[in-house]
């Protein structure tokens, strides 16, 4: 199964299912012809072949059954996590890898004449010397670990006393310290007077299927873990994503009054994959000077950490703006404040100051797109200064760029992505094709709705910003 899942990606699918439910049907007619080759089987309970033959099929119909249950789990996908199993013991390499048989073997005890008979195959699986005498019945128990040993003792108890057939598993240790996971099937041998003469066995390594089991449920648990760890990752990424973004919603205006006031609106326009969340953020502030402060920006990465970042970032461009920071000062130490940062990252931005006694807008970027002014139903870039991404290079220097702005004028901020499948110069243009429905918008909050309306719907790889100013009173 997927291991991140990652979790910063989508969660991996089950298959489909009609490939899937066709196995199981397969698997189920097999099951069905081995237990017809089973009943139809003649056993006498003395024929060593019969008895073989017979416990070959009830091994077969034991792991079609765990095979149709492992299916029926692929089908239907990773169920709720059981509780945490205690620690398995380590499990050595099997002693030989080959066909079914090698790694089956035989054994029958005889308990009129206390003589014990091993075939080769078992020799091999329990890791003893095959010149060595077979263990008897009381001898057996001393191969197993410790917890195994009540459950064999009761498992051949009840087979020698009240003739029930043995089925189960336990763990030996081999010679050479490896343990490994046995499953014994087998019968008691009845004499004639219906008394039990003998007991037989097969007994097959079943270790790299157990350990094949393990790892699915390893692999189940940490993908249901990785899987809960993402859903509160992102969780407590949105909430500090949206204690961070201003909280106004609609039209803004600032100063409050006046005819140079700027009509402003926003939106944040969030990744087509959900678990995705960027480091996107606009901002809108009136300055303590009554300068109005603008900006937009991204901070590369997804998820908490780089949601603190932006945090982080906009609080102190927040700071430095009221302190009367300049733009391009301001980016110098937001740069340098990257730089130093103990998990450092790359972000883009520009940051303006509007002045509405004088109409200027003064501003800087830092590796990110310049605004674009709309006039009169026509629409331009602005011509950015100097700056390279924040973060990217200690001691950058930022340039800084004044226009005047008119009444009527239409200034558009944004981060990358805005226009899913463009970037550059091709996501300009398609905003600058906007400039004719923006001249018949009233207010900035329309014009917003005719970027979304434009842009919104489509599958985007990326969250987005954008940010529209309207100068008029």
């Amino acid at each position: 199964m997927p291991s991140h899942l990652s979790a910063d990606r989508p969660a991996a699918q089950p298959p489909p299912r009609g490939s899937v439910d066709a196995l199981i049907s397969q698997t189920r007619r097999l099951r069905g012809e081995v237990n017809a080759v089973r009943r139809d089987a003649p056993f006498d309970g003395t024929d060593p072949q019969g008895r073989w033959q017979r416990a070959l099929c009830d091994l077969a119909v034991h792991q079609l059954d765990d095979l149709d249950e492992h299916l029926a789990q692929l089908r239907d996908g990773p169920p709720p996590v059981p509780a945490e199993p205690a620690a398995a013991p380590a499990v050595s390499p099997a002693p030989r890898r080959g066909s079914l048989l090698s790694r089956v073997g035989s054994a029958e005890w005889n308990l009129l004449t206390d003589e014990a008979s091993w075939s080769g195959e078992l020799y091999d699986i329990l890791g003893r010397d095959p010149a060595a005498p077979p263990l008897t019945l009381d001898e057996l128990p001393s191969l197993m670990l410790d917890e195994d040993r009540p459950m064999l003792t009761a498992m051949v108890t009840d087979c020698l006393i009240d003739a029930k057939p043995i089925d189960g598993e336990f763990r030996i240790v081999r010679p050479d310290g490896g343990v490994r996971t046995v499953h014994m099937m087998g019968e008691p041998v009845l004499d004639t007077d219906g008394s039990t003469a003998a007991m037989w066995a097969v007994l097959r390594d079943v270790s790299e299927l157990r350990r094949s089991q393990r790892t699915v449920s390893e692999s189940r648990e940490s993908l249901q873990l990785h899987r809960h760890h993402a859903q509160s990752e992102r969780r407590l990424a949105v909430q500090l994503q949206e204690a961070v973004l201003p909280p106004w919603r609609g039209s803004l205006r600032f100063p409050q009054r006046g005819p140079e006031a700027l009509d402003l609106a926003a939106r944040h326009l969030p990744s087509s994959n959900s678990a995705l969340i960027g480091g996107d953020w606009y901002d809108a502030m009136e300055l303590p000077d009554g300068a109005t402060l603008l900006s937009v920006g991204d901070l590369t990465g997804q998820g908490v950490t780089v949601a603190s970042g932006m945090a982080m970032l906009l609080g102190a461009l927040r700071g430095m703006a009221v302190a009367g920071t300049r733009p391009g000062q301001l980016m110098s130490w937001l740069n340098q404040l990257l730089d130093a940062s103990v998990q450092p990252s790359l972000g883009s931005a520009v940051c303006c100051r509007y002045r509405p006694e004088t109409r200027t807008l003064t501003w800087a970027q830092a590796g990110h797109p310049a605004p674009l002014l709309f006039r009169n139903g026509t629409g331009r870039m602005l011509a950015a200064p100097d700056g390279v991404l924040l973060g990217a290079t200690s001691g950058a220097v930022y340039g800084q760029a004044e226009e005047t702005l008119e009444d009527g004028d239409l200034l558009l901020l944004h981060t990358d992505g805005l226009v899913p499948g463009h970037y550059g110069a091709g996501a300009v243009q398609r905003l600058l094709d906007l400039a004719p429905r923006f001249r018949g918008a009233r207010t900035a909050q329309d014009c917003v709705r005719t970027v979304v309306e434009e842009f919104g719907e489509s599958e985007r790889e990326d969250d987005a910003c954008v940010l529209i100013a309207r100068i008029g009173s």
